[in-house]
């Protein structure tokens, strides 16, 4: 498999890859392999995935309906 050497990150950069990594679990070769691969390699949305998910959040939230007035009294909360 070819290796690849990075050279001249940036301070900012390099801290925050590598919280990055920390924060995934991951180490800062496969937290930079994800991040490559994220760019540049096609993400195809698997819409029956997104229904499904979408579906389950409903049934989540199905004994539990708000009003418009609820939802914007929540979304006013706290502005002027």
């Amino acid at each position: 498999m070819p290796a690849l050497t990075i050279k001249n990150i940036p301070d900012d950069l390099y801290i925050r890859l590598k919280e990055a990594a920390q924060a995934h679990h991951r180490s800062m070769n496969s937290e930079i392999l994800y991040c490559v691969e994220r760019t540049l390699v096609p993400h195809k949305i698997d819409v029956s995935e997104h229904i499904s998910v979408a579906r389950k959040l409903r049934e989540k939230t199905a004994d539990h309906p708000l009003t418009d007035y609820e939802l914007n009294a929540a979304k006013n909360e706290g502005r002027p």
